[in-house]
């Protein structure tokens, strides 16, 4: 009787969670199936799955699965898709085309500098394989790339791996200044050619833990990225690696453009000069002081992750007083905690600063060779509708709102920002739209090559020479903040603003990889020597 109870338990434990199951279409038995790569998490998935679902079916009466694929962050992606279509397109040029592989082939066909002209008779070998590309429909197997930073959309539509859905054709009225502008402070939302659209906003600061500030003795709440290098939160800070996750690179890039704008107001007032003479100048000295920051910060820093999810985790567990995140993280991870039960602040706090942070549009897009290409287009259609857009700040169980979690997004649309839904949302007070005071993007200073560059930079400043950073900072620390040594330590030479176009940019665009792991060595072991003396020099200022 004893093993008889044991048994049922056993099969009851197993079996009723697919009994009581919701019942949906799955890949196997579903009228259609969507497959989209994304860096979204588990929240957002779900919900985007169920709410399409339903629009879908609603519309066509055919069940619809999304089939997604997560690999790691938006760079990960990247890498991954580039690869994809390497072997997709060698396969189509040898064996559609007959035409000998190569290494330049393999180079050209996706270079965004390469742009055919109408001519194809006197095409060298590179041109031809990129109008090849261009004109072909060769795929991936993926439908849709859905989330992550503009920076990796724009870079995927330049080397030809996303194509026009359509969409722009479909709903015209949806691309005006008073729905979804084509810019905002800076940033543009979406791709002039439609190859991609920004879905939602996302702007960046620092979530904290209360009770690990007050551990280490600060009064005062994070409010400027300044508070990232103080020496209290020596091991306590939680950063991303900037070259496995371009969210947080681009909060990184926030730093700089926000050090920029300082150093250009700084300049203009000790000189009182034309403004726009001074900006050459004032770019060189704001990514010099930018990188600055960045590199206390690093020195501060607990670890470097891969993923953009693991700060704001580790700080609401208390291994990690402060953390860089993107807002929703930040505003998410203090949902139902605002408050102890004495009415004071809980025990997380988030804090987005007003002039230090762009609001940037995490894109959606179809790729080129999609192959539910109908399909692809209407889940642009519903996560650009007002439907698709309601998911993102909506409470959970209000009309349109989420069914399980409340992803506390801010939606890019403008019209959703209207009194009417206040009631509905999850952040009522926030309107992007409406900030007095925020930071304006300059992608001629950081955008582009730059920005990859500067990550390039961080990781080996911070990442690849982490423990020779933090023991110098620390020794620094000990000695009382020594003026020489900190000059030593913050010597950013190695990686001037000249240097971007002089050095550094052409080795990581260089067909030859090891151009670039060779550079990375170099300035690796620049900074090592810095660290060791300026750890050298604090020891011998101790009083």
């Amino acid at each position: 009787m004893k093993r008889a109870l044991i048994i049922i338990a056993l099969v009851a434990v197993v079996g009723l969670p697919f009994i009581f199951r919701t019942k949906q279409a799955t890949i196997a038995n579903a009228d259609e199936t969507l497959v989209i790569i994304t860096p979204h998490n588990e929240a957002l998935r779900h919900e985007y799955s169920r709410g399409f679902r339903e629009w879908y079916l609603a519309r066509t009466g055919k069940t619809v699965a999304i089939d997604w694929r997560v690999i790691g962050g938006t760079s990960e992606i990247t890498r991954f898709l580039e690869s994809e279509y390497v072997s997709s397109f060698q396969n189509h040029w040898t064996k559609t085309l007959g035409r000998r592989w190569s290494s330049e082939v393999q180079a050209a066909f996706h270079h965004p500098r390469l742009d055919p002209d109408q001519t194809a008779e006197d095409d060298t070998t590179e041109m031809a394989a990129r109008r090849a590309f261009l004109a072909s429909n060769i795929s991936c197997g993926i439908d849709i790339f859905f989330g992550g930073g503009s920076f990796d959309f724009i870079r995927q539509a330049n080397a030809g791996r996303l194509v026009d859905s359509g969409i722009m054709q479909l709903h015209p009225e949806w691309f005006k200044d008073d729905v979804i502008p084509q810019s905002f402070t800076g940033e543009p939302y979406w791709d002039p050619q439609g190859r991609w659209i920004g879905d939602v906003l996302s702007s960046y600061g620092m979530i904290y833990n209360r009770d690990s500030l007050q551990r280490l003795g600060i009064a005062e709440e994070p409010r400027q990225w300044d508070d990232l290098a103080n020496p209290k939160l020596q091991g306590e800070i939680a950063l991303c690696d900037p070259t496995k996750s371009s969210s947080i690179a681009k909060a990184f890039e926030n730093v700089i453009q926000q050090h920029i704008y300082r150093q250009w107001a700084r300049l203009e007032k000790e000189t009182g000069r034309d403004r726009k003479s001074l900006e050459a100048q004032a770019v060189e000295a704001g990514w010099a002081s930018g990188l600055q920051l960045l590199q206390r910060a690093g020195a501060n820093a607990r670890y470097f992750t891969d993923t953009s999810q693991k700060p704001s985790i580790d700080v609401i567990q208390g291994n990690s007083a402060v953390g860089m995140c993107i807002d929703f993280y930040g505003r998410g991870a203090f949902q139902g905690t605002a408050l102890r039960h004495d009415g004071s602040p809980g025990r997380i706090g988030y804090y987005s600063p007003a002039d230090g942070t762009v609001l940037s549009p995490d894109p959606i897009a179809v790729m080129r060779g999609a192959p539910n290409p109908k399909v692809s287009l209407a889940f642009l259609e519903y996560a650009l509708s007002m439907d698709g857009q309601k998911l993102w700040n909506f409470k959970t169980g209000v009309p349109g709102g989420t069914d399980r979690y409340e992803l506390r997004r801010l939606p890019i649309r403008k019209d959703f920002y209207q009194q009417d839904f206040a009631k509905f949302r999850t952040d009522p007070e926030v309107n992007p739209y409406a900030g007095s005071s925020p930071l304006i993007y300059n992608g001629a200073w950081t955008g582009g090559d730059n920005f990859r560059a500067m990550a390039f930079v961080i990781r080996v400043m911070c990442l690849d020479t982490h423990p020779e950073l933090v023991a110098a900072w620390k020794e620094i620390i000990r000695a009382g903040m020594p003026a020489e040594a900190l000059a030593v330590m913050s010597d950013m030479a190695p990686a001037a603003y000249p240097q971007l176009k002089a050095r550094i940019i052409p080795a990581l665009t260089s067909k030859n990889k090891v151009d670039e792991i060779r550079l990375a060595n170099q300035l690796a072991g620049q900074f090592r020597a810095q660290y060791q003396k300026a750890g050298e020099l604090a020891r011998a200022a101790r009083p």
